[in-house]
């Protein structure tokens, strides 16, 4: 990562601009061509500097739920559980922690009543327990990591 590349991520952790053709005027604040910002762009992903580039949807303001879960994995069956979980589409943001619930992630379905039938499909995938944290209450926490 160079400094231009570092100028594009903390650009990027702004937003993009709303108007039709964004990464023509984030190039332009970066004085950089279109194909150079994308290739860059490209580049961080492909090199996992950038595990994600893509918009933030909420679910439930579109009718859909979000729910936080967690469950107790087997360290010998971690990774084949963690794979049959990650299978789902409705499964984001699987994270691996040093605790009783070692794997933490986020259910987003698209109809609220979705919810339950992904975890019991992911309880009889796996034979392990689903603990289902559903959020009571959001909390914005406006997070830029500089670069």
């Amino acid at each position: 990562m160079d400094s231009i590349d570092a100028r594009l991520v903390n650009c990027l952790q702004d937003g993009l601009p709303v108007c039709p053709r964004p990464f023509d005027a984030i190039a332009a604040n970066l004085g950089l061509s279109v194909d150079e910002l994308l290739s860059r762009l490209q580049r961080l992903l492909d090199d996992k500097v950038l595990t994600r580039f893509g918009p933030m949807y909420n679910a439930e303001s579109m009718g859909g739920a979000l729910s936080l879960c967690a469950m107790q994995v087997p360290a010998d069956r971690y990774d084949d559980i963690a794979g049959q979980v990650n299978a789902f589409p409705e499964v984001a943001h699987n994270y691996e922690r040093e605790h009783l619930l070692n794997m933490w992630f986020v259910i987003a379905t698209e109809r609220p009543q979705q919810a339950g039938a992904v975890i019991s499909q992911i309880e009889q995938a796996t034979g392990c327990r689903v603990y289902d944290m559903p959020k009571q209450q959001e909390f914005y926490v406006g997070l830029k990591l500089a670069v």
